[in-house]
């Protein structure tokens, strides 16, 4: 009776592997216009619903665009999507990729993951960095050889983590609030040359603005002016003027490498419904990659398969979605709207960051 005991829980412990480990979501480039690059969106922030906006993106990129793109979800013990999990099964993609696409907050991987991001690092590959990505690894008192990666990092060499040293800022704090206060971005006039703003305009966000202390190598696009409605006309807040946006930037990797950089303060799962907001990030993704010359104005940007996002909430992301859900470009993103019952009524609080 043993064997067959043992030959019982082993295949148990192979099931719940593969569950644990069925996690990337890989879009194929169009063949009719694939550009030969490889691009890993790594989605798991706690609020603004990442795991939307990010496999959203890449069917775009992928069909209308030529990239192949794979999506990396953070996944609970059954393997299912759950937003903020420092648990990203998937990420040896990163060692073919040519593009890092992250919308993070707060992680705290296991070493044998978040190995393959300081690789990546380290060979000084682009990235981009959505929103909470400023503040998207902490590890506190958890001991890590990775450790340097956290918002609040005092190593030497690495103060203020992977936000600061990376995409150029790290945690801040809130310029606007969530739910009551939209964000109108504008181009910085003498900027508008630049070939991520190309075709980009009337850009308007969901999510409420975030602080924005300007380094001397960030090169800023755009400014955030909090509104005082959610609405595309909303006045301005005249007690918040406009802060920086968007910026470029470079890091050096351990090898020596310069990495380019595109830092959004935005990107939310409703961010992306404006075709602006979506327009600009279509086209950092070309200029990251070295592509900007293949930037046109009027590329198409609009989405591949149903997108009727969630309204970004902590703790408001879909029960039940396992990254299967989003094979292929036609199934719906996000696979429901099954996002639990808050514990309170009426608008919830946003949470820090």
């Amino acid at each position: 009776m043993k064997q067959p005991l043992l030959s019982f829980f082993a295949v148990l412990g192979m099931a719940f592997t593969s569950a644990a480990m069925a996690n990337p979501v890989c879009y194929e480039a169009n063949p009719e216009n694939a550009k030969g690059k490889h691009i890993v969106f790594i989605a798991s922030d706690h609020e603004y619903r990442g795991e939307e906006t990010l496999p959203a993106m890449a069917r775009i990129l992928a069909k209308r665009h030529g990239f192949d793109c794979t999506v990396l979800f953070g996944l609970d013990e059954n393997g299912e999507v759950k937003a903020g999990e420092s648990n990203i099964p998937g990420l040896e993609a990163l060692e073919k990729a040519d593009l890092m696409v992250l919308f993070t907050r707060f992680q705290a991987l296991p070493d044998e993951q978040m190995k393959y991001i300081d690789a990546y690092l380290n060979r000084g590959g682009p990235v981009m960095g959505l929103r909470t990505s400023t503040h998207g690894f902490k590890y506190g008192n958890k001991e890590s050889a990775y450790s340097k990666y956290d918002f609040q990092s005092k190593v030497e060499g690495y103060e203020k983590g992977f936000g600061h040293q990376v995409l150029g800022q790290t945690w801040v704090g809130h310029y606007g609030k969530n739910h009551q206060q939209s964000t109108r971005i504008t181009i910085i006039p003498d900027k508008a040359g630049h070939p991520i703003l190309t075709g980009v305009k009337d850009i308007h966000v969901q999510c409420g603005g975030y602080n924005a202390e300007a380094a001397d190598d960030w090169n800023i696009l755009t400014m955030a002016q909090p509104l005082m409605s959610m609405e595309f006309d909303g006045e301005p807040d005249a007690t918040k003027p406009p802060m920086a946006s968007e910026w470029t930037r470079e890091y050096t990797g351990a090898n020596g490498t310069k990495g380019r950089v595109f830092t959004s303060l935005y990107g939310a799962s409703e961010d992306i419904l404006n075709p602006g907001y979506r327009r600009m990030l279509i086209n950092a993704t070309y200029w990251l990659l070295g592509l900007e010359d293949s930037i046109k104005a009027d590329a198409p940007i609009d989405f591949v398969g149903p997108y009727q996002p969630n309204t970004f909430r902590g703790g408001g992301y879909a029960r039940g979605v396992k990254p299967e859900m989003y094979k292929g470009f036609e199934s719906p993103v996000p696979a429901n709207n099954n996002t639990g019952t808050p514990k309170a009524k009426g608008k919830p609080k946003p949470k820090k960051g």
